[in-house]
């Protein structure tokens, strides 16, 4: 039998005190995952298949097992298809406006000068920095029915007193519009400052080389710059489908200030207003939006695992 030699078993030590450095700074994080999230998400799970409602906390009983029953009688509400649709569409709406117009921006930050791209990435930050809440109730007095800006510009522009008290969340349709500006001028700031870095990774001698060659800007575009930072943005659009999903802040808020809440409720908005008591049946809407989510995602999360591989 041979006995490894000295170098070899001095390897082998490093190597085991290097796994139990790594396992020590993990342990920490880990932990801390596993409690804010993998409790929360385990709860959720187990509640979802139970009857839990507000008596069985207070005295202290156990929930009964129901089964599927919660996710069949949220399924065949009468309600949950349409607040299904809405979310799904305002998410895509959302979703598609805030890459195409990231990706714009950031195209539009390496054609210009230093001074302005300054400019641009200080306005792009102001805008990322507000909270949502804060852009919300601000974009609520500029539509707002009475006092805002929309109303008095548009009555400027048709000369008339039309727009004069015009609600504009009243109207689903009009209440979607104004939802989806506040959120992509909230979110486009992320898109273009990612989409950015990625651009500075792109090798500038081939784009020269195909503008030699007599490629236009969106041949080169599409067959070089694209290409490059396509994983880049496969996983902000992933993030952008999760954020896009989850929208509440923003739905809840202007509601307040005059939206129908039965006509423009998304998911999560839904899921809170479905009452604080009926845990079974709220965890079961929670555990839906998981799995909505999660297969929307699967597939950019797919091209991305196949493209690492490569």
């Amino acid at each position: 039998m041979a006995i490894p030699s000295l170098s070899t078993q001095r390897l082998r030590r490093r190597g085991r005190s290097q796994a139990i450095s790594a396992w020590a700074l993990l342990i920490p994080s880990i932990a801390l995952i596993a409690l804010m999230v993998g409790y929360p998400g385990v709860t959720m799970i187990w509640q979802s298949f139970t009857d839990y409602q507000v008596r069985n906390k207070i005295q202290g009983t156990p929930a009964n097992f129901v089964g599927l029953d919660n996710f069949t009688k949220v399924i065949t509400s009468s309600d949950f298809p349409a607040v299904l649709g809405r979310t799904i569409g305002i998410m895509l709406l959302t979703t598609t406006l805030i890459m195409v117009g990231g990706v714009l921006v950031a195209v539009l930050m390496t054609k210009l000068g230093r001074g302005m791209r300054l400019l641009v990435s200080v306005g792009l930050l102001l805008a990322w920095a507000i909270p949502p809440l804060t852009a919300t109730v601000v974009w609520g007095f500029i539509f707002d029915t009475e006092y805002g800006l929309v109303n008095w510009v548009m009555n400027a522009i048709t000369r008339s007193n039309d727009w004069y008290n015009h609600p504009w969340l009243l109207n689903p349709w009009t209440f979607v519009l104004v939802l989806t500006i506040i959120v992509v001028w909230g979110a486009i700031p992320f898109v273009a400052f990612t989409s950015y870095a990625g651009l500075g990774q792109v090798p500038r001698e081939t784009i020269e080389a195909a503008e030699i060659d007599g490629a236009g800007g969106w041949q080169r575009f599409w067959n070089i710059v694209f290409p490059a930072i396509r994983p880049v943005l496969g996983g902000v659009l992933i993030l952008q489908i999760i954020w896009n999903m989850k929208l509440f802040t923003q739905v809840y808020a202007l509601q307040s200030r005059g939206g129908i809440a039965a006509d423009t409720n998304v998911l999560p908005v839904y899921l809170f207003r479905q009452g604080i008591g009926k845990f079974g049946e709220t965890s079961a809407i929670g555990m839906l939006i998981v799995i909505i989510m999660l297969a929307i995602s699967w597939y950019n999360i797919r091209l991305l695992l196949k493209e690492d591989e490569q």
